[in-house]
């Protein structure tokens, strides 16, 4: 494949990583208009039947709703001249890997693997449609009403119908991805991910509660690196795995990719437990964590709970907030949290470099990922600042 960029042409892996991001909105709203476009009528001047309104209020409002929000997704700000216009931009982890192991567009802008691109494309949707999905669900099991600062599907059209649509969005995406190989890796994801979130569920549980509680502290951090793997790892992996099961990538670089993927979920689950804590990140959200203990920061300080409490599963809520609030040794345990985290970050792009067929390909993966990397960094940081270090 020619290659038209050059070696030093960081602006020209930017517009890459701006025209991949552009081809995947304008593939999600056509998969968005395939959803919910209405059957043809029977003549221009026919009434709208009972059915065809009650379809548009129960299917196709909420599945526009859950599919075509972008609050609090930007990633690429708008610029004059970049591909969609003015639109905001997310880059994609699937066309990362397609850079990767086909290439950068030649001196014409085209692409050569015309087949693996259109598996890609399709790969990107699926995933996209997944995650909408795992959001839909995920609000309704946690009883978040807000999301990403709108009402949250399940509020603007009840539970039954956010249930309905989640679900059906889960069958289209998989319907969409097409290539066997894909429908497979992503089948693989979407089981990760629920068996993530029964876990996570579980903690809400009094007799969950009590046996972490009465387990060693190793034990706790193995029960939640093992959550957070699959609830929040299976988020990173799943858009590369889908894209490598497209493009045939080689096992060890695929057993390379997931470890690095495992690490970015652990690293963000760190931060999104962390922030918890921290009102200039967390904001109005901060200390929402104490009706469950799937928090990393409250399974460190357990050691130190009353034994009675710490039998009963009885530590929660109010009870837990005064304790852990006001535990010695919060600070410094918040510290080498956001330290770990850090590094899971530092150690997860390392591994990804190491496999990167170029500079413009190692440029496209730091654009992609640095979305939430740099805000790893900076919580980090706030706390060493915060702690007077």
């Amino acid at each position: 494949m020619s290659h038209a960029l050059d070696a030093s042409d960081t602006s020209g892996v930017e517009a890459v990583v701006r025209s991949d991001a552009a081809l995947l909105e304008e593939d999600l709203a056509a998969f968005l208009a395939s959803l919910t476009t209405a059957p043809a009528r029977p003549g221009p001047s026919a009434p709208q039947s009972v059915y065809e309104a009650v379809l548009g209020r129960s299917l196709y409002a909420p599945v526009a709703d859950a599919v075509g929000s972008k609050v609090g997704q930007q990633a690429l700000a708008p610029t004059a001249g970049a591909p969609a216009g003015r639109a905001p931009l997310r880059p994609s982890m699937v066309f990362w890997a397609y850079r990767n192991y086909r290439g950068f567009p030649g001196p014409a802008g085209e692409d050569d693997s015309a087949a693996d691109l259109a598996a890609v494309r399709r790969a990107a949707v699926a995933v996209r449609v997944l995650l909408k999905a795992a959001v839909a669900l995920d609000d309704i099991q946690d009883g978040s009403g807000i999301r990403y600062g709108e009402p949250a599907l399940h509020v603007t059209h009840g539970i039954p119908l956010a249930l309905n649509t989640g679900s059906l969005l889960i069958t289209a995406a998989l319907e969409h991805a097409a290539d066997p190989a894909v429908v497979r890796s992503l089948l693989q994801s979407v089981g990760r991910g629920l068996t993530g979130q029964a876990v996570d569920v579980s903690t809400r549980t009094a007799l969950t509660r009590a046996e972490l509680a009465a387990a060693p502290r190793g034990e706790r951090v193995a029960f939640w690196e093992s959550m957070a793997a699959l609830k929040t790892g299976t988020l990173f992996r799943m858009p590369l795995d889908a894209a490598v099961a497209a493009l045939g990538v080689v096992e060890d670089e695929r057993r390379v990719l997931d470890e690095a993927m495992r690490n970015l979920g652990l690293a963000s689950q760190l931060f999104n437990d962390l922030t918890d804590f921290v009102p200039e990140f967390g904001g109005r959200a901060t200390h929402e964590d104490f009706g469950q203990l799937s928090n990393r920061v409250l399974l460190e300080l357990l050691d130190s709970a009353p034994d009675g409490l710490r039998a009963s599963g009885e530590l929660v809520g109010a009870r837990l907030k005064e304790f852990v609030l006001g535990h010695p040794e919060l600070r410094r345990t918040l510290l080498l949290l956001a330290a770990q985290a850090v590094e899971l970050k530092r150690s997860a792009m390392e591994a990804v470099r190491g496999v990167c067929r170029s500079e413009h390909s190692a440029r496209y993966f730091d654009v992609t990922i640095e979305r939430k990397g740099h805000l790893i960094d900076r919580l980090h940081t706030t706390l060493l600042k915060g702690d007077g270090a």
